[in-house]
């Protein structure tokens, strides 16, 4: 009963949570658990605070243990990690049905394929994703007489590539990939600037470089400042960049991004950290951003077999976009095999492991510049490759790039 000590105390302390989670008053094995998150759901309905003091206030606690036991309940409280204790309260509970079902099984003599079905809907089970058609028809009736807002995901800031996707969708997920150095954290930081500008939160999870690395990075790129002079910006900088600095720090301030830069964090932390600023920023819909993919800490190690562990991240940041309700860019590394040929634009097979992201993404671009292998070629821009749009076209996007200020502009036809 631990884990329900856990999530129970988790929702005392945030009280959110109460209202973001999946878990219903049956998914708890303990009757006075079940009854207890009855109340606190009350509660959280009537927009009132719920803790120790209310609850004890408006319900009876003898049943439940009393006051102390409230006490109890915060002691296991570990709000980082409620993701995990939800999973696993939901884990328990399905262990408990398939139990049930095999006891109801044997005892009904039910046939093999009604079992394995019956089996396969408790390991399928969601909560809460029901429409009716009739509901979903509704909504929509009136929609030829009616003038509505268009949907439109968040901007890219280059107008082609806006044209081609509808902007990134809420609920996808886009991959970005390229070899190293092809100017991937570069095209990331210019999405996130764009989404901030015009409103939303860009959320950032650099596994790899560090905070301090991605906001200088981001005032370069904002000012057209060549990095190596942010090195030593006191000696560097001209007399007009220094007089430009306060308009260039406004600028970046304005993006309200916000950076975990953490090495190895698993799903789960990032889903947590992502709820918690959802609720801090009410007004602002997230975009979600990762560096990189296999950086990514799995829940399993899988006995070191890298494309398990890549399958089951790619399927469960899917579900954190669902989950949220907001784009997830990912960035991922290309294998060495796009070397080897004589045209090195990337294909499908050179992304690591590349199975599960294919199948999972709903966006795939792939980046590439020919002055990375040739220095003397005529086409300098940068060629943004969708190979895989699940609502749209694919084909070539060209953008700006320059590789000294990490700036990115869009190309005018």
């Amino acid at each position: 009963m631990t884990v329900e000590k856990a999530l129970l105390g988790c929702m005392l302390k945030e009280n959110f949570y109460i209202g973001d989670s999946v878990i219903r008053p049956e998914h708890f094995e303990d009757l006075r658990h079940q009854a207890l998150f009855r109340e606190m759901r009350l509660l959280h309905e009537k927009g009132r605070i719920v803790d120790i003091i209310t609850l004890t206030t408006t319900a009876d606690m003898e049943p439940f243990g009393g006051i102390s036991y409230l006490y109890d309940l915060q002691s296991y409280a570990n709000p980082k990690k409620f993701d995990e204790y939800e999973e696993l309260l939901l884990d328990q509970w399905k262990e408990r049905e398939k139990r049930n079902i095999l006891t109801r099984a044997k005892e009904e003599d039910w046939g093999i394929q009604q079992v394995i079905q019956t089996l396969h809907l408790i390991d399928e089970a969601r909560m809460d994703d029901h429409l009716s058609i009739s509901t979903a028809l509704a909504e929509i009736y009136e929609a030829p007489w009616q003038e509505g807002e268009e949907t439109r995901g968040i901007p890219t800031g280059i107008k082609r590539l806006d044209q081609m996707t509808n902007g990134f969708q809420a609920g996808e997920l886009s991959v970005i990939a390229a070899r190293p150095s092809m100017g991937k954290t570069d095209v990331m930081l210019h999405f996130a600037k764009e989404a901030g500008w015009h409103g939303f939160l860009p959320i950032i999870f650099s596994l790899e470089m560090p905070s301090q690395s991605l906001v200088q990075r981001l005032i370069a790129s904002t000012g057209g400042i060549n990095r190596i002079k942010l090195r030593n910006p006191f000696r560097s900088l001209s007399l007009e960049q220094k007089e430009e600095w306060t308009d260039i720090i406004g600028r970046v301030s304005r993006t309200d991004m916000q950076i975990f830069d953490g090495a190895r964090q698993t799903i789960a932390e990032m889903r947590a950290k992502t709820r918690k600023l959802i609720h801090q920023f009410p007004d602002q819909k997230p975009i979600i951003m990762i560096d990189y993919l296999t950086l990514i800490r799995p829940k399993q190690d899988y006995g070191g077999n890298i494309h398990l562990q890549v399958t089951e991240i790619s399927r469960d940041l899917k579900m954190l976009a669902k989950e949220m309700n907001c784009p997830v860019i990912l960035l991922a590394q290309l294998n060495r095999a796009v070397e080897q040929r004589q045209n090195k634009r990337p294909l499908m097979s050179d992304i690591r492991e590349s199975g599960s992201v294919e199948q999972d993404a709903d966006v795939i671009i792939f980046l590439y510049r020919d002055t990375y292998y040739d220095q003397a070629s005529n086409q300098k821009q940068l060629e943004l490759i969708i190979s895989k749009n699940r609502n749209g076209p694919v084909g070539t996007v060209f953008a700006n790039y320059n590789q000294f200020t990490g700036r990115i502009d869009d190309v005018n036809d």
